[in-house]
């Protein structure tokens, strides 16, 4: 049973990833979510779809019953910020405050790890607001916009599988370490699983959209590698952010005719 528990999937890794990354309240297996740990990171991508299917309930009623395009961009915005706690979010403005409020490591992650939110991080949540609601007023003017909240949820969380793995952790405790590092073959798994959602959705757009990730993720990677050593969970949810922002900034050009 136990070597069983250790394949490269499980059932129960899609309400383990649901429990760390949400704030839904699902029936978790304690024992067998810390004896997997890191290989269960594999269905953040599914957690993605779950999220979006419930932007595109709330949307769609919006838009049916004469709601403005604009105003439901910042519905389905608070959607998916009610769905995780905001916990992206506040992963984004704790990255922003220590990694530019800092001037070495060790200040950097203390800056990360207290909970006061600095300048740094409310220009960061401005800034990540405004572009993701101007983005996606833009894509629900499409007949796609649909495919398109599928596709970038589960791609910006695949996003957070790839940097988890390719990055060692910045510190020896936090929720990033509690998890752990993601093997490659995990990694390429949660990436498979995006991108099959989204070739689904959205046909051969998706292509254009893992590269734009790809670069995103990066940059980001590389940015925390220079700045702390590496990743935590605050530069994971940042990970996520700066994705998000980038693939519906993609799509409003895509998927809108010139």
């Amino acid at each position: 049973m136990a070597n069983r528990d250790m394949n490269i999937r499980h059932w129960h890794d899609i309400p383990a990833a649901a429990g760390l990354l949400t704030r839904v309240p699902v029936q978790v297996n304690s024992g067998l979510a810390t004896r997997r740990g890191p290989l269960a990171s594999w269905a953040y991508p599914l957690v993605g779809l779950v999220i979006a299917i419930a932007q595109m309930i709330v949307g769609g009623a919006a838009l049916w019953v004469g709601i403005t395009p604009q105003i439901t961009a910042g519905l389905i915005i608070a959607t998916s910020v009610t769905l995780t706690g905001a916990m992206h979010e506040d992963g984004l403005a704790d990255s922003a405050d220590g990694l530019w409020g800092g001037w070495e490591k060790s200040k950097r992650l203390a800056i990360m790890k207290d909970s006061r939110t600095g300048a740094y991080g409310v220009l960061a949540i401005v800034l990540s607001m405004l572009l993701r609601w101007a983005a996606l007023t833009a894509v629900l003017q499409s007949n796609h916009w649909i495919a398109a909240l599928i596709a970038t949820a589960m791609i910006s969380r695949a996003a957070m599988v790839a940097l988890m793995t390719g990055l060692p952790n910045a510190r020896d405790t936090g929720l990033s370490q509690s998890v752990g590092r993601p093997k490659p073959v995990t990694a390429w798994l949660a990436i498979g699983t995006a991108t099959l959602g989204s070739a689904i959705a959205l046909g051969l757009i998706a292509g254009s959209l893992l590269i734009v990730a790809a670069v995103v993720t990066s940059l980001w990677a590389g940015i925390a590698h220079r700045k702390i050593g590496g990743q935590t969970g605050d530069i994971l949810g940042a990970a996520q952010q700066f994705t998000e922002i980038a693939l519906l900034i993609a799509l409003s050009v895509i998927l809108l005719p010139v």
